[in-house]
Order: structure tokens, then C-alpha cells, then sequence
């Protein structure tokens, strides 16, 4: 296996792709994509064949063919969207693209053709409030989740066709004042369901009813330490490939908090790991073993090995990537 790391750098309208070593998490800088548009959110297929990329600014949604032996990228096509896209996600069956606009306060989704390119028109599209930020299906596919932000404040569940792509709503779950959900992580094992909440500086745990898409909420905890009075607020959440652990990013404190998950989807607070201003996106390598953070504010990428036994992170290296990283995705391509 090979392990490759792309990350897209708005501010220079970019996609760099870097090698990652699998023993020590060194990066190698191989090349930069050209993406005109503001390029922002990206997503891969399951069977790691196609990428996908939302250029925000040129209102764009762009398909790349991904080489297995190199990990190289080259262009399909592209389909334009009548709002922008802050999220995409394509289903567990690899046959739609489903995106959340923020701006436009809605999802739509778009068919996934046999050669990975995207339908021209989306085959459904919802109207649901202001300030969307996520969607994703939940692992049995019947179900997708879209969180909002701000006022908004409400995760809305709906009921996924995967044979035509169409979202029906299910349930909705509103929260107290400030709280703001923004993305979600599903558990790889239990019927839980975990979102960094933006305007809270919280992550809550939820057990999700498979049957109904009712999501109630079952713990929150803080992401910052006592005491701390700054501004802040939550971005990106990712689940640790075993499921042991979970991380939250925090814009503000600037750090990375890191949670241990019992055998109920319970979580216990294990630090928080300080790191480079605003560090709106990070990933974690298909392994488990190293996690990357982008710093908006500092141009800088931060390494990280994550201890396979507590979920710490140990700080490893920093790279030059430029203001404005906007996504960070690792992928392991067969060799």
C-alpha cells in the first residue's frame, strides 16, 4: 500500500500532493494541482478511483481520476452548481455525491457516472435552513445526516434511496442557544454519532435509532481546557480508524482535543494537543498511526503521531503549505 496525502490550499488556488511515509509519517512534496475557484472540500469514492473537489469561489464540483501505483490525479470534468458546496461525501456504495451548501442552505446530490464523472443536473436536491455544513450517510447507507450552524442549530436526518440518490426527511434535532453542529463522525461499530459543535466549543455523543434516524443525545463534553476565556469556536471531527479515539479541532486556542471512547461510545477527555493557528482541517492516515493539521492563519501543516495505546498526540514535523489550507485527506492506493 501507498500512502499519499492531498491537501487544498485556497489562497493559492491549489491541490498539493505530497507521499507519506507509512513508518514515520514523513511527507514528501511531489507536485501542486492547478484549481482555479477556490478549492475547498474533498471526497473520494470507496473504491479509491475518483476524487472529488468543490472549487467554492467558481461554484464547481470537479471530478479527478486517482492512479493506484502513483497516486496521481487527472482531470474528468467538472459540473457547475448553483450553490457552492462546503461538504461532500459520496454514499457507501460509491454511486452518488451528495454536498451541503452552506451559503445556500441546502443538499443536493448528484449521480456518479460508471467513468466517475458527475450527472450534469443533481437527481434531487432539498432546501433545509441556513448555514448547512455536512452530510454524509450513516454505515448501513439508509440514512444521511445534515448538520447547520448559527442560528440555525439543527441536525437534520433523512432517509437515503441509494438506487436513486433521493433524501427524504426523517427527524430533526434541535439543541439549546450556541451550540451549532457542524460535522459529524460516525462510530465504526456502534449506533453513535459524534459532532463537533461550532458555536459550543463541545462534541456530544448521540446514539442514533437506525430505524427511525432519531439521534438524542446522550453526553457533551467541552473541547477546551479550564479556564480558558478566549473566542473559539469547533471545526473539523474525525474518528480514529479503531474507534478508540476521536479528535476536535478548535479555531481559537488553536489545539487539537483528544478523546478516549469507551466500549459504549462513552468519551473521556485524554488532552488537547496546541497546534498551528486556526486549524480549520485535519485527517488522520487510513492506518491510524498520524494525524495532519492545517493551520489557516499560518500557512503551516503539523504532524502528529498518534499513540496507538492513550490516542496523545506526539508532535512530529511542520510543513510550508501556504494560508487558506482548506482540506486535508491521506489515502492508502494499493501498491
Amino acid at each position: 500500500m501507498n500512502y499519499h496525502a492531498y491537501i487544498t490550499v485556497s489562497s493559492a488556488d491549489r491541490i498539493l500532493k505530497y507521499r507519506m511515509n507509512p513508518d514515520t509519517g514523513d511527507l514528501h512534496f511531489e507536485y501542486s494541482i492547478p484549481a482555479g475557484g477556490g478549492p475547498g472540500p474533498l471526497a473520494v469514492d470507496p473504491g479509491r478511483e475518483t476524487l472529488y473537489l468543490s472549487r467554492r469561489g467558481a461554484r464547481e464540483i470537479s471530478a479527478y481520476s486517482l492512479d493506484a501505483g502513483t497516486g496521481g490525479v487527472s482531470l474528468l470534468g467538472s459540473v457547475s452548481v448553483d450553490a457552492d458546496a462546503c461538504y461532500l461525501s459520496t454514499d457507501r456504495k460509491g454511486r452518488f455525491l451528495l454536498a451541503a451548501s452552506y451559503g445556500g442552505g441546502m443538499a443536493y446530490v448528484h449521480a456518479i457516472r460508471d467513468d466517475g464523472t458527475l450527472s450534469d443536473s443533481p437527481v434531487h436536491s432539498t432546501n433545509t435552513l441556513p448555514k448547512a455544513h455536512f452530510i454524509l450517510t450513516d454505515p448501513s447507507n439508509r440514512l444521511a445526516f445534515l448538520p447547520h450552524v448559527g442560528e440555525s442549530n439543527t441536525i437534520i436526518g433523512f432517509r437515503f434511496d441509494e438506487k436513486t440518490g433521493t433524501l427524504r426527511e426523517v427527524s430533526r434535532t434541535s439543541h439549546e442557544p450556541d451550540v451549532g453542529p457542524r460535522h459529524l463522525a460516525f462510530h465504526p461499530e456502534l449506533n453513535v454519532v459524534y459532532a463537533s459543535n461550532e458555536q459550543g466549543s463541545s462534541v456530544t455523543a448521540y446514539s442514533l435509532d437506525t430505524l427511525s434516524g432519531v439521534l438524542e443525545s446522550v453526553q457533551t463534553l467541552s473541547t477546551l481546557p479550564d479556564g480558558f476565556s478566549g473566542e473559539n469556536t469547533c471545526a473539523q471531527i474525525h474518528m480514529h480508524p479503531s474507534g478508540r479515539f476521536l479528535y476536535v479541532s478548535n479555531r481559537g486556542h488553536d489545539s487539537i482535543a483528544c478523546f478516549a471512547v469507551d466500549g459504549t461510545g462513552r468519551l473521556t477527555g485524554i488532552g488537547i494537543q496546541r497546534t498551528e493557528p486556526v486549524p480549520r482541517a485535519f485527517g488522520i492516515d487510513p492506518t491510524g498511526a498520524f494525524l495532519f493539521a492545517g493551520g489557516q492563519e499560518s500557512g503551516k501543516l503539523a504532524s502528529y503521531r498518534i499513540d496507538e495505546h492513550n490516542g496523545r498526540l506526539c508532535p512530529l514535523s511542520t510543513y510550508n503549505v501556504g494560508k487558506q489550507s482548506m482540506w486535508v485527506l491521506i489515502l492508502g492506493l494499493p501498491a
